[in-house]
């Protein structure tokens, strides 16, 4: 069994500049016992994908509260196949409920919008990336 901790690159994209919440779930996460390189904000898909790949991350994590996330996470998608690599991917921030279905069909694995509690996206990501690293020793 893999016991490394969970390593996780957080961003926002695009020109949304608000981060308190994601500086919270950042907390929440390494709380939790993960390690989180958080990038801030103004990140583009390249630089997000370009981070994911030099930390080795098991989770890549975008965050967006101006609606610019349905721009970015399918270049981000793209980007991650291209580069053959397959980590579990989250969107939160203001998502409409209607875009979830969207996000999850694209290849996002979680959605976490308004509402979303820290416990929730511990545990999500907690089993996800046990469930990934799973897959890979498979």
């Amino acid at each position: 069994m893999n016991t490394s901790p969970i390593r996780i690159v957080l961003g926002k994209v695009g020109l949304d500049m608000h981060d308190i919440g994601s500086k919270f779930v950042a907390r929440g996460l390494r709380d939790a016992g993960m390690e989180v390189i958080y990038l801030g904000a103004f990140q583009t898909a390249d630089s997000i994908v370009g981070a994911a790949t030099t930390e080795d991350a098991d989770v890549v994590a975008v965050s967006n509260i101006s609606g610019e996330y349905m721009l970015y996470v399918p270049e981000i998608l793209q980007k991650l196949q291209e580069r053959a690599m397959d980590p579990v991917v989250l969107v939160g921030g203001l998502v409409p409920p209607k875009d979830n279905e969207r996000l999850l069909a694209m290849g996002v694995h979680g959605v976490f919008g308004q509402g979303s509690t820290i416990e929730a996206i511990v545990a999500f990501v907690q089993a996800a990336v046990e469930k990934r690293r799973a897959s890979q020793k498979a």
